[in-house]
C-alpha cells in the first residue's frame, strides 16, 4: 500500500536549537496513525511542518504523490490536507453554519462579477456549499445549535464545529491537533467515534496528536512516538504498549536530547519552547 502522506527525514531548527531531528512518518489511505510523546517532544512542530504551518530546514512532505515542501500553507487545504488547533481558531462572532462554510472556501471559484450578481457558478457553488454543510451538520449532531452564535457554545461543541469546518474542505487527510483535550468522557468517546466514522464513511485518512492514552490505543493503526523531537518507536498500539523506549521515553529518568543537552529540563529548549514544539 503506497503512503498517502510521507514525510521524508523532517527537521527543523529555531536558532540552532532543534525542535524536529530527522523525522520520517507515513500514512497510508483510509488509516488512523497517533503521533504521541512527552510534553515538548516536537509533536506540534512537526504537525506545522506536516501542514505548511512552518517550512522543514531539512527534508521532504510528500502528499498524494506530489512534493509539497515548497507549496505555501494557503495551498495545503486546496490539496486536500486539512487541520484542527489545539487552541481553537473559529470566528466566535460567526454562526456554527457561517463558520463550516468558511471550510468550503477553498472550493469557490466564481469570478467577481457573477458572485456580486449571484448567478451562475456563483449561484451553484454556493447551493452545492450550503448542502455539504448541511450534511456535516447532520453528520457532527449539532443540527440544534446550527444558528447559534459559536462564542455562545459550550468547549466541547466548539471544538465540533472546528472539527466541521475541517471536513467541509473535504480532505484527504485531516490532522488533528488535541482534538479531545479538556473534553469529559462522554465528548471524548462521541470525538473518537466521529474520527472512526471519518475513516469508515469518508475515506478520510486520519492523523492526530493526542495526550488521552486510551483514545490513542483504541483507534489507531498506527502510532508514532516522538522525544526531544527525534522518532523513537513506530507500530501498532500493541508494539508499543511493549516498547521498553516509550516507557523510557514517559516515566525514565534522564535523556540525551539532540545536540547532547540531558534531562527533562532541557526539553523546553530543544524543541523550540514558544514555537509550540509540544
Amino acid at each position: 500500500m503506497s503512503a498517502l502522506l510521507a514525510a521524508e527525514s523532517l527537521s527543523k531548527e529555531f536558532r540552532g536549537l532543534v525542535a524536529v531531528c530527522d523525522v520520517s512518518l507515513e500514512v497510508g489511505p483510509r488509516e488512523i496513525c497517533s503521533v504521541i510523546g512527552p510534553n515538548g517532544a516536537g509533536k506540534t512542530t512537526l504537525f506545522n511542518l506536516i501542514s505548511g504551518v512552518l517550512r522543514p530546514t531539512s527534508g521532504r512532505i510528500r502528499f498524494d504523490g506530489k512534493d509539497m515542501t515548497g507549496v505555501p500553507a494557503s495551498g495545503f487545504a486546496a490539496h486536500g490536507i486539512g487541520r484542527t488547533f489545539q487552541n481553537l481558531a473559529l470566528f466566535k462572532h460567526g454562526t456554527v453554519v457561517e463558520n463550516l462554510l468558511v471550510g468550503r472556501h477553498v472550493h469557490l471559484k466564481a469570478g467577481l462579477i457573477a458572485c456580486a450578481l449571484f448567478f451562475g457558478r456563483a449561484r451553484r457553488e454556493e447551493i452545492a456549499a450550503r448542502e455539504r454543510v448541511e450534511e456535516i451538520i447532520e453528520f457532527l449532531e449539532i443540527e440544534d445549535i446550527r444558528n447559534t452564535v459559536v462564542g455562545t457554545l459550550s468547549y466541547g461543541q466548539q471544538k465540533r464545529v472546528e472539527l466541521g469546518r475541517a471536513l467541509a474542505c473535504e480532505p484527504k487527510i485531516l490532522l488533528l491537533d488535541e482534538m479531545v483535550s479538556g473534553m469529559n468522557q462522554e465528548e471524548t468517546e462521541d470525538i473518537a467515534r466521529f474520527v472512526l466514522d471519518i475513516r469508515d464513511d469518508y475515506g478520510i485518512s486520519v492523523l492526530m496528536i493526542e495526550h488521552n492514552m486510551r483514545i490513542v490505543m483504541d483507534i489507531s493503526d498506527r502510532i508514532h512516538v516522538l522525544d526531544f523531537g527525534q522518532k523513537i518507536a513506530q507500530g501498532s498500539p500493541d508494539e508499543i504498549g511493549r516498547d521498553a523506549s516509550v516507557a523510557q521515553a514517559y516515566f525514565g529518568g534522564a535523556r540525551t536530547a539532540p545536540g547532547g543537552e540531558r534531562g527533562a529540563s532541557q526539553r523546553s529548549a530543544a524543541t523550540g519552547g514558544a514555537h509550540g514544539g509540544r
